[in-house]
């Protein structure tokens, strides 16, 4: 992970043995449901291709997550609707738990880090979604525009993280705009659309605020299990904004400042109400 603020480092407490006993069946669980969505969707995926099409699959993996959220103890309440036009959902980055609320609330397919395809139960997911991976190196950048523009032609609506990493929860970074650019080739940016998205995350009774949030040099595995091993529930809000027609901004600098802008107020409009 990418360090962002190594004044604010996470102090990570040990796991008790009551929680790992929880995590630890919460796990063969998860995995039930994932592997079970494995078979689902290969199946549903098989009969889509003859028509070139993935106007099912999206939704089995919404039922999938919507189970892992209730396994995972996770309320999700939504304001606003996903939009329906072709482009990308973006939003403020706080956890590897994101891809849960936000694939159970819309139909859209990730762009991820390519080291995310290797992790333990969330690669699996990844892989099996039609997760687009990407590499976050400036030599990568015009195979990756290549890649959103392949994806967008195709219909497919995304969704990614513009803060290039996760987050404490509790705050809205710089939102880069190199993924934007691709909204703005001349054969895409009429018909493109971008939804900003906030993602706003309460951690369960009697824990700090930012326990969902993962970053700065948090190892993966304490971090995975002591999520699955909450004692109680937390919740999570995902505000959707107002989609804004790509062609209607200047460039991708400005289309990213105006996410950004978005998403911070929709979380810190909500942190102000707790």
């Amino acid at each position: 992970m990418t360090t962002w603020h190594p004044e604010i480092e996470p102090e990570e407490t040990p796991i008790g043995p009551i929680s790992i006993a929880i995590g630890i069946v919460r796990l063969v669980m998860l995995a039930i449901v994932i592997y079970g969505l494995m078979l689902v969707l290969a199946i549903t995926r098989l009969l889509e291709s003859p028509f070139n099409s993935r106007a099912v699959s999206p939704g089995v993996v919404q039922v999938a997550c919507r189970l892992s959220l209730r396994i995972l103890r996770l309320r999700v309440r939504t304001h606003g609707v996903p939009m329906q036009h072709k482009g990308a959902i973006v939003s403020n980055h706080s956890s590897w738990m994101d891809v849960f609320p936000l694939n159970a609330a819309a139909r859209v397919f990730f762009v991820s880090k390519a080291e995310v395809s290797k992790w333990p139960v969330i690669g699996l997911v990844a892989r099996s979604t039609g997760t687009v991976f990407i590499e976050r190196r400036s030599s990568q950048a015009k195979k990756h525009k290549s890649q959103f523009e392949d994806r967008l032609n195709a219909g497919d609506r995304l969704l990614f993280f513009p803060e290039g990493t996760s987050t404490d929860g509790r705050r809205v970074i710089g939102f880069k705009s190199t993924l934007f650019a691709a909204f703005f080739e001349q054969a895409l940016v009429q018909d493109m659309w971008v939804q900003p998205a906030s993602l706003v995350y309460h951690a369960p009774k009697g824990e700090d605020a930012r326990f969902y949030g993962w970053w700065g040099e948090m190892a993966f595995a304490s971090h995975f299990f002591k999520t699955l091993g909450a004692k109680r529930a937390g919740a999570v809000d995902i505000i959707f904004h107002q989609p804004v027609r790509v062609a209607d901004f200047a460039d991708r600098k400005a289309l990213a400042r105006h996410c950004e802008d978005e998403a911070r107020k929709g979380l810190e409009g909500i942190i102000g109400k707790v």
